[in-house]
């Protein structure tokens, strides 16, 4: 169904093309980091059946294979919420569950969205797969790789277990290591990327992952589908912001497809006190600019991150500088981002269920709060079309209708023997020893 030779991997540095092995993730030549991103044969956009499946823009998805159960993001026109907030033009790309709608995501975010576009894209027998996850990531993975058998480590902190429930426990080829102590989403990258560096493995990659992105640009290409046309304002919640840069990509492909519209203005909602891409992106608005690199998170970093509502946009390594990433896509848009304290998410988070009756996750919540800012401020104006990524809803409701179980960690891992450098090789090799039984039975 699907052909690797109907597209290109680009890098969006030098412009080197690559034939796509399903795991690639960066350019071999030297230069700057910079994002891989895909350029399709086919410009033409063309949705296919059946509809309520990711894989109906496969024309425009990297992949090899279609996934079963691999549902789409839902859009609709949020017209009581609009009216709420003062707009007359809200449309809502909601995933999630929520069936009176037609979603039905299975893990309740659009993490499903990148789980079913990522196994599709990789090989016939590939290395195991290795990822971090804040959350919401390892609850999609473990589900999508348990029902088709695909070998995967998931690397989390352990205060994230409590989002991590499935209505089956996850199969003996997905294996779950939890980082006890203090430990963050950063923890869980550092480890991460050291097991994935061994023979016999895969970095998943996060956003240099052209499976990732282009799975969650599908909710971009669903409004279109919808309505013919761009909208002028595109807002969420991001961390790493893998989903705004995937919809700015997805916006690029329907221009040179013939459509007539701009760019929608992106808005990048971040959860103060941590606000990594915000912070980054105030400092390159004075005068002196000079695009300054992320820092290496710290202990006031680590403290931020555990201040907020919405854990699971804790990253502080976005992908700001790099060609193809935040800060490229923020000035080609003429966007935004915005730092939105707890209080405001909490009252965003009521909004929304009050209104159109589903609990929404706390990512949505603060991209819904940078909304109700920017209009309270005139800064987007009622007539304008807004799209309003409602990235996860429906976990509360879903809870209460379908018996879920809680994860089980097959390893737990001291986080002491990941920051400490000097062993963390040995601790990676230890790891992957340690679970290889469990993933080849």
């Amino acid at each position: 169904m699907f052909d690797r030779h109907s597209y290109r991997l680009v890098c969006g540095a030098c412009g080197a093309e690559y034939v796509d092995d399903g795991l690639r993730l960066s350019c071999d030549v030297s230069h700057g980091p910079a994002l891989l991103r895909t350029a399709y044969d086919s410009p033409r956009f063309a949705a296919q059946a059946p509809q309520d499946s990711i894989f109906r823009f496969g024309r425009w998805l990297p992949v090899v294979r279609t996934v079963p159960d691999s549902p789409g993001c839902v859009v609709y026109n949020a017209d009581r919420l609009a009216a709420r907030i003062g707009l007359d033009d809200l449309w809502v790309a909601f995933s999630g569950y929520w069936p009176e709608r037609g979603a039905h995501m299975p893990t309740g975010t659009f993490k499903d969205l990148e789980a079913s576009t990522v196994l599709g894209r990789m090989p016939d027998n590939p290395p195991t797969l290795v990822l971090a996850s804040a959350g919401n990531t390892a609850a999609a993975f473990a589900r999508a790789c348990s029902l088709n058998g695909v070998r995967c480590l998931i690397v989390v902190s352990g205060k994230v277990l409590h989002r991590l429930d499935f209505e089956e426990p996850p199969a003996e080829c997905v294996q779950l290591v939890a980082l006890g102590g203090e430990a963050t989403y950063d923890d869980a990258i550092v480890l991460a990327e050291a097991i994935g560096g061994l023979e016999g493995f895969q970095l998943e990659g996060g956003i240099r992952n052209v499976g990732r992105r282009d799975g969650l640009a599908t909710c971009l290409l669903a409004a279109f589908e919808k309505y013919g046309r761009l909208p002028n304002y595109y807002f969420q919640g991001v961390g790493s912001g893998a989903g705004a840069v995937a919809a700015h990509e997805a916006a690029g492909r329907l221009r040179l497809n013939g459509c007539p519209d701009a760019f929608p203005r992106l808005v990048l909602c971040q959860n103060a006190p941590f606000t990594p891409i915000h912070d980054l992106w105030t400092r390159d608005q004075r005068p002196d600019g000079g695009g300054p690199a992320v820092e290496p998170p710290g202990s006031a970093a680590a403290a931020d991150q555990s201040a907020i509502t919405a854990t699971e946009l804790a990253n502080s390594r976005p992908p700001y500088a790099v060609r193809g990433g935040i800060r490229e896509i923020l000035r080609e848009s003429s966007g935004k981002a915005m730092a939105i304290p707890n209080l405001e998410v909490a009252r965003a988070l009521h909004i929304f269920e009050e209104v159109e009756g589903i609990d929404i996750e706390a990512a949505a919540g603060v991209a819904l709060a940078g909304l109700t800012a920017m209009v309270g401020r005139g800064e987007v104006a009622r007539h304008e079309t807004v799209l309003l990524n409602v990235t996860g809803g429906g976990r509360a409701r879903r809870g209460r209708e379908v018996e879920l179980k809680a994860a089980t960690p097959d390893l737990w891992v001291d986080v002491a023997d990941v920051r400490d450098q000097s062993v963390l090789g040995a601790t990676a090799e230890r790891v992957a020893g340690a679970i290889r039984p469990a993933l080849f039975t």
